[in-house]
């Protein structure tokens, strides 16, 4: 694997992607800069060796030119904190402001881009676009595991543009040794947990993981399609009709292959979709007709954790119930638990994928307890599934 270890950035400005798309408030403060301090050690090796930093990344989802509520002007005092220097800034990432910045940036500086989707052309993968970027720098580095699975200008198509001077940054390098780890060594028994809103956003992952897994636990919405295809009553719960069929052909592929597809026992319902809703506890496949499944029930809890504290190689992608609500949020905290018991007191490598199972993991202050939390939801999902990602061939060639 080609890291920044393998280049001396003395005296060169290097282009590094990363990503800095960081969630604000309406004020615009950063919530939650895991995703920034994650960079941190890429842009320091640079600075060291004595080169210039160049920095290119996305903020939210602009619908066709810039917009100030996606500037990452917002971000530019907290990276400067981080950082412990006054980041220079660009209000474009290839016009004649960026253009000027980039030349006239010195040994030890910083100079971050505006937001790269401000063009369309970021998102087509538009080669001149990636052209115009390529200029700005001597060196190319990658550091954005979040946007991988993208085949856009700055993740993919600029390599083109460095034959012999690409990298991956410390933050690449990581996040694709921890999901190696569980894609080809992995120790047995591996639990996969899976949660999320729907099945069919994780079908290619699940058929990929039962080539690999011993167990895998469904919780979270997707459970109650697969309870409603095993003729349970769901009342009003997340339900994809049209996915049924292939939940009873997951579980004939699980049973053909030796895996254990856990399911909850039980549920937690309400009688509406609110933190403060009338709620009770009935087993799986009998909510009635108003109701709705929020989270899983306490049987559920000590049969996923039974399983969960047994194995050595746990990846966990999706919350079990809606966490974001504290009356619905003990299952996805058990889980949680049971992961970090799992690892300290079994050794188990265990592997948080992105996302909400990230988000979760923060909430419950859990982070340092588990062996790694990927930074890259889809990006990872992607990898999982046996897919090359742009941002890694681009690099590895």
């Amino acid at each position: 694997m080609k890291t920044v270890d393998q280049c001396d950035f003395k005296d060169k400005k290097a282009l590094v992607r990363v990503d800095f798309n960081v969630p604000l408030d309406k004020e615009f403060n950063i919530t939650d800069d895991k995703r920034m301090r994650a960079a941190l050690p890429t842009i320091t090796k640079i600075l060291n060796d004595g080169g210039a930093v160049i920095l290119m990344s996305h903020l939210g989802r602009p619908k066709g030119g810039p917009e100030n509520q996606f500037s990452l002007k917002h971000i530019l005092g907290d990276l400067s904190r981080m950082l412990d220097l006054e980041v220079k800034f660009a209000d474009d990432c290839i016009g004649a402001s960026a253009v000027d910045a980039a030349r006239n940036l010195v040994p030890g500086q910083v100079l971050l881009l505006e937001n790269l989707r401000f063009y369309k052309e970021e998102e087509k993968g538009d080669k001149d676009f990636a052209a115009k970027l390529a200029k700005l720098g001597d060196v190319y580095v990658n550091d954005a595991f979040g946007t991988a699975h993208r085949a856009h200008a700055s993740t993919s198509i600029i390599a083109e543009f460095f034959p012999t001077e690409k990298y991956f940054g410390y933050l690449m390098a990581e996040e694709l040794k921890n999901a190696e780890k569980i894609n080809n060594n992995a120790e047995k028994p591996f639990t996969a947990i899976m949660g999320g809103a729907k099945v069919s956003d994780k079908i290619l992952l699940i058929e990929s993981l039962l080539e690999k897994v011993d167990n895998l636990i469904i919780g979270g919405g997707m459970a109650y399609t697969f309870s409603k295809a095993q003729g349970g009553e769901i009342g009003t719960s997340l339900l994809e009709a049209d996915r049924m069929e292939l939940c009873l052909q997951l579980l004939e592929k699980a049973k053909a292959k030796g895996v254990n597809i856990i399911l909850p026992l039980d549920t937690v319902i309400a009688d509406k979709f609110d933190n403060n809703a009338e709620k009770k506890n009935v087993d799986a496949g009998h909510i009635p007709a108003d109701w709705m499944g929020l989270d899983i029930g306490p049987k559920s809890v000590e049969l996923f954790s039974e399983v969960i504290k047994k194995s050595k190689t746990l990846l966990w992608n999706g919350p079990m119930g809606v966490f974001e609500m504290a009356n619905f949020e003990q299952g996805t905290r058990a889980v949680a638990n049971a992961v970090v018991a799992a690892t300290k007191e079994n050794g188990a490598f265990s592997l948080i994928g992105g996302g909400d199972s990230a988000a979760a993991i923060a909430k419950f202050n859990l982070e340092d307890e588990v062996s790694y939390v990927s930074t890259g939801g889809g990006a990872l999902l992607e990898y999982m599934e046996g897919k090359e990602l742009p941002g890694v061939k681009a690099i590895n060639g």
